[in-house]
């Protein structure tokens, strides 16, 4: 596995890490950049055109998202091959937007969830849950998804016809159905998943894999291939999860996957990589694909700073961060430079982003961003910067903003951010909303001494003597009205409610084994041209995209 740029960087929440979450958890505010026209991204225009729709557009810069700013997040995972996120709240409850193809986020009708209106689910409203169920961890693949309960539950939905989701090979699986296994009598405690496969880490550090087996992904040893009728060639497909056998008597601490690959760590920081291995990804020095679990012998020691401490993957690569913060990289990327006097914290690969937080000299977090292609700003480096960047590039716009996790999807980057004065100069997302002028309570202008204080979320205005109990001075930090406190995650800005398309019910078949397409293509995520067409942005009272800093606080 050659090296090719190097910093340290601990598992973020959307990769796995074998420890149950910690009693105090760590919260932040979700920002977003890049695209926000879900159906599209990463897709060739439909109708020709190339212009933005307003609602939904590409955001060059991260922005706060309005309608979870009131939400404490937990963690935040996404997919490099998808286009959807989950988001876990820390009461346990999980927040899903984006792209529903093939029903990955568990709503039926819906092409897309809106990330204005994200769709709420608790643990205890699924199958084999007990009241006291929280979710604890969550993997989007492509066009599946699975969520992970405090007693050890999977659930998944979305695309199986490989039997990803844990159920007997069918085209979808409609709503969240418990992936039922015996896991060597463990509990599950996180989950990734690819696009034909998904695997499961349980407490005891062993792995578990359901799906395909075509490039080995299963890490079983075997891919099943025969012939059957029509001189066709078949894969094994295993929908009940099943041992990673070859790991047996390890302590895996970490696990992490691509497409069609998969890279683990265990408790002495060995490095282990199976499945695809198109772009000599898997760091092994060849093209051919791996079956079963083999060490990377650059992360054998036996020097024990030179093992491994981290795991990420990417679409067509994967990323090893050794004991000594030095961050290697194998497969297909493009991009130049290093960052070899940096000591990373986190990381994270999209679609053809890559991302990563280390220390600045004032000990403030530096975030770290490049790729190419990045159509839909997914970068985040700001209106007037370009999309893409060839080398490691301090992200500006979040200079002094405390960024602790970060969750790179195909078209759209994701991060949690613990609230600061910086944070709330960010622009929110979207940025107009229809509000009144006067104080909504008493529906006075009484000027400019008594300027009414808005919400954080919804821009509402109050003065400070219509609240109960009233204010005596415009407060510290974040803000929200009384009616946004009621309902934390409710849906703001433009009417954004997708007209379900017409149903699609198969008919019902037996399940059919898997063949090679002779044309599968290695690139698994299409990229539109970039856009020159900008959307405008008219903030009253914050920053807006690349205008000037706005106030601290929010009053008119």
């Amino acid at each position: 596995m050659a090296s090719r740029h190097q910093g340290p960087l601990p598992i973020p929440d959307s990769q796995a890490t074998a420890q149950t979450p910690p009693k105090e958890q760590s919260w932040g505010r979700v920002l977003i950049c890049g695209g926000t026209d879900w159906p599209k991204l990463g897709r060739k225009e439909r109708g020709g055109g190339k212009n933005q729709d307003e609602n939904h557009p590409d955001l060059a810069e991260p922005h706060i998202l309005r309608s979870l700013s009131n939400v404490k997040i937990s963690s935040i995972h996404a997919s490099s091959n998808g286009c959807h996120c989950i988001a876990l709240d820390v009461s346990g409850a999980a927040w899903m937007f984006g792209r529903n193809e093939r029903v990955s986020l568990g709503v039926v009708g819906r092409e897309y969830i809106s990330e204005n209106a994200p769709v709420r689910v608790t643990a205890p409203a699924l199958p084999g849950a007990s009241p006291r169920t929280r979710f604890i961890h969550a993997a989007c693949g492509r066009n599946h998804s699975l969520l992970v309960g405090s007693e050890g539950q999977v659930w998944a939905t979305g695309a199986n016809n490989l039997g990803q989701c844990g159920q007997p090979p069918c085209p979808e699986v409609l709503t969240w159905h418990q992936v039922k296994g015996t896991y060597g009598g463990g509990r599950v405690i996180k989950a990734v998943a690819g696009i034909s496969f998904s695997v499961v880490l349980t407490e005891q550090g062993r792995l578990f894999a359901f799906g395909s087996g075509e490039h080995g992904q299963l890490g079983n040893g075997r891919t099943g291939e025969h012939i059957i009728t029509g001189n066709k060639t078949a894969y094994d497909v295993h929908n009940d999860p099943i041992s990673v056998k070859a790991l047996d008597g390890k302590h895996i601490t970490q696990i992490a996957c691509g497409p069609q690959h998969s890279i683990a760590l265990d408790s002495e920081g060995v490095v282990y990589v199976w499945g695809y291995n198109g772009y000599c990804r898997l760091g092994l020095g060849h093209q051919k694909d791996i079956l079963s679990p083999t060490p990377v012998p650059h992360f054998t020691g036996p020097n024990a700073s030179s093992m491994g401490q981290m795991v990420v993957a990417g679409p067509s690569n994967s990323v090893v961060i050794d004991k000594q913060g030095m961050y290697w990289m194998a497969g297909k990327w493009k991009n130049t430079g290093d960052v070899r006097g940096c000591k990373m914290t986190r990381a994270s690969c999209g679609g053809v982003t890559h991302w990563a937080l280390t220390p600045d000299d004032d000990e403030s977090v530096m975030t770290i961003a490049w790729g190419q292609n990045a159509a839909n700003g997914e970068l985040g480096l700001g209106p007037e910067e370009p999309r893409s960047a060839t080398k490691p590039t301090r992200n500006q716009p979040l200079i002094g903003i405390d960024v602790f996790d970060i969750a790179a999807g195909q078209n759209t980057t994701f991060f949690l951010a613990r609230p600061n004065d910086k944070l709330s100069d960010l622009p929110r997302h979207p940025a107009d909303l229809d509000t009144p002028q006067e104080c909504i309570v008493c529906c006075h202008d009484n000027g400019d001494d008594d300027s009414p204080l808005e919400c954080d979320k919804c821009d509402s205005p109050y003065h400070l003597g219509c609240l109960i109990p009233p204010l005596d001075a415009v407060p510290d930090g974040e803000w929200f009205c009384p009616r946004c406190l009621l309902d934390p995650g409710a849906p703001i800005g433009p009417e954004d409610i997708p007209a379900p398309p017409q149903p699609k019910r198969p008919k019902a078949k037996k399940p059919s084994p898997v063949y090679r397409d002779d044309d599968e293509e290695d690139d698994y995520n299409v990229k539109e041209d970039d856009s020159d067409n900008e959307p405008s942005y008219r903030g009253q009272k914050r920053k807006g995209s690349g205008g000037a800093s706005g106030v601290s606080k929010r009053k008119r």
